[in-house]
């Protein structure tokens, strides 16, 4: 039992390896460009739709929805970044039921990297609009000395996000590999049905915990202006 799929290395020239992680991230990825190629090949506006582009609306639909609900004014801007998080971190999670895979999302490299594309779209998305002056300034406002904490602070949300998903899908399937050793074979079956319910309702905690923290800072911002307007 491997704790964490980058222990298995597949393919090594020099300190360059292709281990598990990477090889079922490129297995994920291609099957969302599949799937987004076949919904999008015949888009249209008629009455009639395929049914690929009839899953894809109602997918958008529900992700929009949520967003909205969380960033109460200007959430669609913030759909294609979002979206793509929680369909890419739900279909790892997804796929744990076959076998030989492992999710990419037990390990902790996965889903830094996935924290700190929150932590970078949180100054981009100020940026686009606000302006690279004005989004500096909540920074150093009220004082100056409040730059370090407030850098602090985004560093470690960050540091929190990565780690409260890594635990939960690695803890969720090493814990699943030790039941199904040791038990009849009903109960791991069980297991592995409430694993993956687990996996899908992470992928939507990661995805609103991104979409809050991007909306937070824009609406500390709204209100740190308030007061000199």
């Amino acid at each position: 039992m491997h704790l964490t799929p980058d222990s298995e290395v597949f393919a090594q020239w020099g300190f360059f390896k292709i281990n598990a992680t990477l090889v079922y991230t490129w297995v994920v990825m291609a099957l969302l460009l599949i799937a987004t190629w076949l919904a999008t090949r015949k888009l249209t506006s008629d009455r009639e739709i395929t049914d690929w582009q009839n899953r894809l609306e109602v997918i958008v639909s529900l992700i929009r929805g949520q967003i909205r609900d969380l960033a109460d004014t200007g959430g669609d801007r913030y759909l294609g970044f979002i979206g793509t998080l929680y369909l890419f971190i739900a279909l790892s999670n997804l796929l744990s039921f076959v076998p030989g895979y492992e999710a990419p999302t037990s390990s902790l490299s996965t889903t830094g990297a996935l924290a700190l594309c929150v932590f970078c779209a949180v100054p981009i998305f100020g940026i686009a609009e606000e302006g690279l002056k004005e989004y500096l300034k909540h920074y150093v406002e009220p004082v100056f000395i409040m730059l370090p904490f407030r850098v602090i602070s985004e560093v470690s949300r960050t540091i929190a996000l990565a780690v409260r998903l890594f635990g939960n899908v690695a803890s969720g399937s090493i814990l699943a590999a030790i039941l199904l050793s040791v038990t009849p074979l009903f109960f791991p079956v069980a297991l592995r049905a409430l694993e993956l319910l687990i996996g899908q309702v992470q992928a939507f905690i990661f995805a609103v915990l991104a979409t809050v923290y991007i909306a937070s800072g824009r609406r500390a911002r709204e209100e740190g202006v308030k007061p000199g307007s």
